[in-house]
């Protein structure tokens, strides 16, 4: 493989946001691009024109930006393949489709809707596959014509021809054979002389010298009608790999309207995931690294990737498996980045309220910095952070069990009156408290911390607990041991 040839593509639908298996199609593109000294090309395939979403083409750039994956040519850098949006080439296509008509590989398609819905459904009446039959393959000359002077709207159709085995030769699949028969005439250029995706797509490859089409496993089928155009227009067809299905943890193909996962990237970055950990992840749906090491930064990727180690086999999203990878890169992340991350969700609780003053920016990275190491990713700050936020609290069962025990009562006073003694409130100082409740009641270990915790928190387990005590406050702290200590009187 030649270093300087390699040329691959993302092409992007305007339809929607970024998924994430058009993510991970993007990212295994850029990577093998990065493996081969080659270039990564963004073009939009913007033909879809009726379910076209007005900023998806913006917000599908600034994800991939914000993965880290760059791009050598695009709408937003040019480059001497242009344009890059498809309905910017429209003045393109044109004289290709001509050229297929000259040629007899294409012919014009005088059929209406009506008369193509009904010829399906009488297909699928008899079990058979719907597909063009051919009506309008053999009209004459002046057949033709009297269509045209009529103002008759037409499509051009590709001419299949029949009787042909059309040969894939998949760089992640092997060889895969279809039979030209099952294919039928397609339509190229739909009646408002818009090029449909086949044959853009074709032509747009082939002008921009792509070398390597690396996709979804949906577009197989679309292969074989790309070959065929290749062919008829005596252009050089790139070598083609097709990456399996992503499925989810039920091991069912993912659907967009499953609820059950999140599937767009940009609800992965709202969630306060990191994109260094979101990119860890999506590089292993399919490709395997030849070790066993699973944590790689995208330059370790861009040394590592290898289309060769990518799977015939359907890669499974496994949620879990992301949290627990995230929650990797939140410890290694510094704690400025984390709290930046927090506050957002935060302020969007209505915890917070902008602007931070010195004091409020100080207490947040205290209270950041004692969950950062917990959190799979920054949204779950709103959940863990919830008790420094209410002014009352409600004890469970087993809270209720740990103050109920006999020293509890005992040592929770003798804690408040060493808060009530002294006028100022540290870490330092409620460290020292303990030590003193500890010498006074000659309770130490659980017995000692465990009441202290749940009285003001409502929970057994937490973080640092002279920390916790800190940033709830002197007044929340005295409060709670005092509404607790009255209920038991």
């Amino acid at each position: 493989m030649s270093q300087n040839a390699v040329r691959v593509r993302y092409a992007p639908s305007p339809t929607g946001h970024l998924h994430i298996g058009g993510a991970r199609t993007a990212l295994f593109n850029y990577l093998f691009a990065k493996r081969h000294g080659g270039k990564f090309i963004i073009r939009i395939e913007d033909t879809d024109q009726k379910r076209h979403v007005e900023d998806a083409e913006s917000s599908q750039l600034d994800n991939l930006k914000w993965l880290g994956i760059e791009w050598d040519e695009s709408v937003d850098k040019g480059g001497e393949y242009g344009p890059y949006r498809c309905t910017d080439r429209l003045h393109i296509y044109g004289p290709y489709a001509e050229q297929l008509v000259s040629q007899g590989n294409a012919y014009r398609c005088f059929c209406t809707e009506e008369e193509l819905e009904a010829e399906r459904e009488e297909q699928r009446a008899k079990g058979e596959t719907p597909r063009y039959s051919g009506k309008c393959r053999h009209l004459t000359a002046e057949q033709i014509e009297a269509n045209l002077q009529a103002g008759k709207p037409y499509t051009i159709r590709f001419r299949v021809p029949s009787d042909r085995d059309i040969i894939v030769e998949d760089m992640i699949r092997g060889k895969v054979t279809f039979d030209s028969n099952g294919i039928g005439d397609f339509v190229i250029v739909k009646k408002d002389g818009i090029p449909t995706y086949n044959f853009a797509v074709t032509v747009d490859d082939a002008l921009m010298k792509i070398s390597h089409v690396i996709r979804g496993e949906e577009h197989l089928t679309n292969t074989p009608r790309q070959l065929l155009i290749y062919e008829a227009l005596g252009f050089t067809p790139p070598q083609f790999g097709h990456l399996a299905l992503i499925l989810n943890q039920d091991r069912q193909k993912m659907s967009k309207r499953d609820e059950s996962i999140v599937q767009f990237v940009e609800q992965y970055r709202e969630l306060g995931y990191l994109p260094e950990g979101l990119v860890n992840f999506i590089a292993l749906l399919g490709w395997s690294p030849e070790g066993e090491e699973e944590i790689f930064s995208l330059q370790d990727l861009e040394r590592e990737f290898n289309i060769e180690r990518v799977q015939k086999s359907p890669a499974v999203f496994d949620t879990d498996k992301l949290a627990w990878m995230n929650n990797l890169y939140m410890k290694q992340a510094e704690l400025p980045r984390i709290v930046d991350l927090c506050i957002p969700h935060l302020e969007k609780a209505g915890y917070l309220k902008s602007p931070l003053s010195v004091e409020e920016k100080e207490w947040v990275t205290r209270l950041v910095g004692l969950y950062k190491d917990q959190m799979h990713f920054a949204g779950e700050i709103v959940s863990k952070a919830k008790l420094f936020f209410s002014a009352g609290i409600e004890y469970d069962e087993e809270a209720i069990a740990v103050l109920s025990e006999e020293q509890a009562s005992e040592v929770i006073k003798a804690f408040r009156d060493k808060v009530l003694r002294d006028e100022e409130y540290s870490p330092e100082l409620i460290k020292n408290w303990m030590k003193e409740v500890q010498k006074e009641t000659g309770h130490k270990g659980k017995k000692l911390f465990m009441p202290i915790r749940v009285v003001t928190t409502g929970q057994s387990h937490g973080p640092d607990l002279e920390q916790t005590l800190y940033l709830l406050g002197k007044e929340r702290v005295l409060s709670r041991m005092n509404q607790w200590l009255d209920r038991k009187v």
